[in-house]
C-alpha cells in the first residue's frame, strides 16, 4: 500500500474552460501578507466593463461570494498541515483553504464597501494582486429573491 500523500492523481479526461470576468487590484500587492492581513485590507475588483450591468442590485454593505483563481499556485498536495504548520494535524486538502489544490479555485465572502462603475472596493478578500476573478454571487444568507 502506498502513502496517499505521495500519489500523483491521473489527469481528468474532461477540461473546463473559464474566462475571467475581472481581476483583483491591491496597491500593496499582497505577497508576504497573511490571509488575515489580506482580508483586513480593502481590495479592488475591476470587472470587465462589458459586464457592469450585471452589478445591478448590489450596493455598499452587500455581502457577496467572490470566486477567483489562485493564479500563483502550482501543483497540489492531497494531504497537508494547515497553513504549513507541522504542529497542526494533517488534513485533506478539501478540509483546508490551501491555495495548492487540484483546481486552484477560491471562494471568499466579502463585503462591498463602494461601487464605482465596473469597480468594487471590498473588504474580506484574501486574493493577491492580479488574481483573476471568475464570478461574483450574492451571499446565500442574504439572498431573498427567487432563483433566476
Amino acid at each position: 500500500m502506498t502513502d496517499s500523500r505521495s500519489q500523483t492523481p491521473q489527469p481528468r479526461p474532461q477540461s473546463i474552460l473559464f474566462h475571467p470576468i475581472g481581476h483583483v487590484e491591491r496597491p500593496e500587492g499582497g505577497g508576504g501578507l497573511s490571509w488575515e492581513e489580506l482580508r483586513a485590507r480593502v481590495a479592488r475588483i475591476v470587472l470587465d466593463p462589458a459586464l457592469t450591468d450585471g452589478l445591478l442590485g448590489l450596493e455598499p454593505g452587500s455581502d457577496v461570494v467572490v470566486l477567483f483563481c489562485f493564479h500563483r499556485s502550482a501543483g497540489y498536495d492531497l494531504q497537508l498541515h494547515p497553513r504549513g504548520d507541522p504542529s497542526r494535524p494533517i488534513r485533506g486538502v478539501f478540509a483546508t483553504r490551501s491555495p495548492r489544490r487540484p483546481n486552484p479555485i477560491a471562494a471568499t465572502v466579502v463585503r462591498i464597501q463602494r461601487i464605482d462603475g465596473n469597480v468594487l472596493d471590498v473588504i474580506g478578500l484574501d486574493a493577491l494582486d492580479g488574481s483573476p476573478v471568475l464570478d461574483i454571487k450574492v451571499h446565500a444568507e442574504v439572498f431573498d429573491g427567487p432563483y433566476a
